[in-house]
């Protein structure tokens, strides 16, 4: 048995087996996915979703989904399944699954009586392919695969609905067709590695339910459209290759592709197998362009999700190359002192004060990876002097440094830290002021530059800086820290302290540089793993706290009323878990090491093989949004990079 494997009872209760589902990516950032029993519900899902740059660049669904019918004896066995309007599934094929496993790859086996028939998908890592082979194990007698495709051809937020503009031709090439519904998409090839009749008879199926949206708020009702069918014939034994993809392929290569495909593949065979098979999927190419997506399914690139993965996602794994191109491709969009939050050209936005603050921590990981600072000022010295000297001086959302040794951020009406979300056009929690992550990312930043500066001898830049670093920490212990609890406030603007026990303090025991002394760092620790410590990462906020939401679930606005008012996020526990393993040292390995394997279970909860977006606050702590996330993946394997160190580390 494979380390991830469901059997027939668990795949045929829709209950426990819709909400897990499967990811795959390219490096061009397409992707495939769906639950382990091939049910869409999320209009996300697909089997060939891809870029569309000539349309808007974001991602499009082409491919929905296929039925693959068996057919004996003009008997009919339609082994997939779809949910419709009034709580109907048609068809029902989930009803043959006896196996799911994911080793090396997702591979469903089923069986109808005296047949046995496998089912394996890959997806190409270069390019937007699906590539799938259908094995019939055991027959005996003569046997027929009929193929349905359905299509969507809409961007992956919104959702298709019957029309008259669908452009119902068709050309066909080697053992498939081409065809794109509406002028301007790429054209979809669907080829077989063996000839195959093809019947075409365009209709439409309509009212495909979208169970995930329908919790979600949105709307969930999609027609798609089938303009025909695909018929072969099998043998006893033999294995048939379907490919769909923009571009078309040889027929006769299939097999050579799929399992050269294969071979790339990190096995799912343990824990960290996972996680490394997951690190991959966050990352896209082109050309010499290298971004961080931050997660599957919905999420573009942001700038700080990128430079808290990078450590996790590339570093950990040897690949400084490769961080050293996410990071320069992140300076070239630089404006003034700021990084893109999200987006990318002129739709990128550039309004979170912590963003580029976060960049010289990744130079920092990258020096510890490297084992080097050298040439680290040389190269990036000019642009942390635009950002430091930027935040001195002031730039965009009020965020600058002030007289008092302090950054400022915000306006009204914007979110300028990581805790973003907004109901009705309101930030839910605004935070404007001096925050206290922003503040430690300050400190560490600045302690950072004049670290390099004076190895490097640019005594300039340290007669400059230097006085403002010696009085930060006093006036940063003024501001933040709560004597009578040990612990430090949330923010501060004017006369008014946050006091709530939130977990971006926990930044102040982690980073490179504090400004606190070991007690208090301790405190925090001790307070922190009190009240927002779970299995599945920190809570946002205290359950203490009358604004605590316990449950993220509902229509958006009950979710981002919840999405830092409670909900837990994995990345956290990774500052947690340095922050602690700096106090207590190899005496506090057991207890992080049990955190870090705590995750394993999640395996098979909800995005298989890989960390959801984030956890309820409560028990049992249920995961929500998006299926794979990049920063929560990375810093479990940062973490388990931690434990590695400290363990071998004897004067720890």
């Amino acid at each position: 048995m494979s380390y991830i494997n469901f059997d027939k009872s668990q795949l045929v209760n829709l209950e426990y087996s819709l909400p897990k589902e499967l990811l795959r990516t390219s490096r061009e950032g397409a992707y495939a996915s769906s639950t382990i029993v091939n049910c869409n519900t999320r209009k996300y899902h697909g089997l060939l979703v891809v870029p569309q740059p000539a349309m808007d660049n974001g991602n499009h669904v082409l491919l929905s989904g296929m039925d693959e019918t068996i057919i004996q004896h003009n008997a009919e066995f339609n082994l997939s399944i779809r949910k419709y309007q009034g709580e109907v599934f048609a068809p029902k094929g989930h009803k043959y699954f006896i196996d799911f496993t994911t080793e090396p790859i997702p591979s469903q086996t089923y069986r109808i009586g005296g047949i046995f028939f496998k089912r394996e998908q890959i997806f190409s890592h270069k390019d937007g392919r699906t590539i799938i082979k259908y094995t019939l194990l055991d027959a005996h007698s003569e046997t027929t695969l009929r193929f349905r495709p359905f299509l969507a051809f809409r961007n992956i937020h919104s959702l298709c609905k019957a029309n008259h503009d669908v452009d119902k031709s068709y050309e066909e090439i080697p053992n498939g067709i081409k065809l794109r519904m509406y002028k301007g998409y790429s054209y979809l090839h669907m080829q077989f590695s063996k000839k195959v009749d093809y019947v075409h008879v365009p209709d439409w199926y309509y009212n495909i339910e979208y169970s995930c949206e329908k919790a979600r708020g949105y709307d969930y009702l999609e027609d798609l459209y089938v303009p025909g069918f695909f018929e072969l014939p099998i043998a006893k034994g033999e294995s048939i290759y379907f490919s769909a993809g923009i571009e078309p392929t040889s027929p006769v290569s299939l097999k050579k592709l799929f399992h050269n495909e294969l071979q790339r593949r990190i096995p799912r065979d343990s824990f960290e197998h996972c996680l490394m098979n997951a690190s991959q999927q966050f990352i896209v190419k082109t050309g010499k362009k290298v971004e961080l997506i931050a997660g599957y399914p919905w999420f573009g690139r942001w700038g700080r999700d990128t430079f808290i993965a990078l450590p996790g996602l590339a570093m950990v794994s040897g690949d400084l190359k490769l961080a050293r191109a996410a990071i320069d491709n992140m300076l070239a969009e630089m404006r003034g002192p700021l990084f893109p939050n999200k987006g990318t050209g002129e739709l990128a936005e550039y309004n979170a004060a912590d963003t580029s603050l976060w960049f010289f921590w990744t130079l920092q990981q990258y020096a510890i990876f490297s084992k080097s600072t050298a040439n680290l000022w040389k190269e990036y010295g000019k642009k942390m002097k635009i950002i430091l000297e930027g935040y001195r001086e002031g730039t965009d959302h009020n965020i600058q440094l002030h007289e008092n040794g302090l950054i400022f951020a915000g306006e009204a009406g914007v979110a300028v830290t990581w805790m973003d979300a907004y109901v009705d056009g309101k930030p839910v929690t605004p935070r404007t002021g001096y925050t206290v992550e922003v503040n430690a990312l300050w400190y560490n930043a600045l302690s950072f530059a004049l670290e390099l500066a004076k190895n490097a001898g640019d005594n300039d830049f340290v007669n400059q800086w230097q006085a403002i670093a010696d009085k930060f920490s006093q006036a940063f212990i003024n501001q933040f820290w709560y004597e009578e609890k040990g612990y430090l406030a949330d923010y501060a603007h004017g006369d008014y302290r946050d006091t709530s026990v939130r977990p971006n303090q926990i930044f102040a025991t982690s980073l490179p540089y504090s400004p606190l002394n070991e007690e208090m760092r301790n405190s925090i620790l001790k307070t922190v793993k009190s009240e927002l410590l779970t299995p599945r990462g920190l809570r946002t906020l205290s359950p203490k706290n009358p604004l605590y939401k316990g449950v993220y679930a509902g229509d958006q606005t009950q979710r981002d009323n919840a999405y830092h008012q409670g909900s837990v996020y994995p990345w956290l526990l990774g500052h947690f878990v340095e922050g602690y393993l700096k106090i207590h040292g190899k005496s506090g390995l057991k207890f992080v090491t049990d955190l870090y394997k705590g995750f394993e279970p999640v395996m098979i909860e909800h995005g298989i093989g890989t960390i959801s977006e984030v956890y309820d606050g409560d028990p049992p702590h249920y995961p929500g949004g998006a299926i794979s996330q990049a920063w929560n993946v990375a810093e479990l394997l940062r973490i388990n990079w931690l434990i590695q160190k400290y363990a071998s580390n004897s004067d720890k």
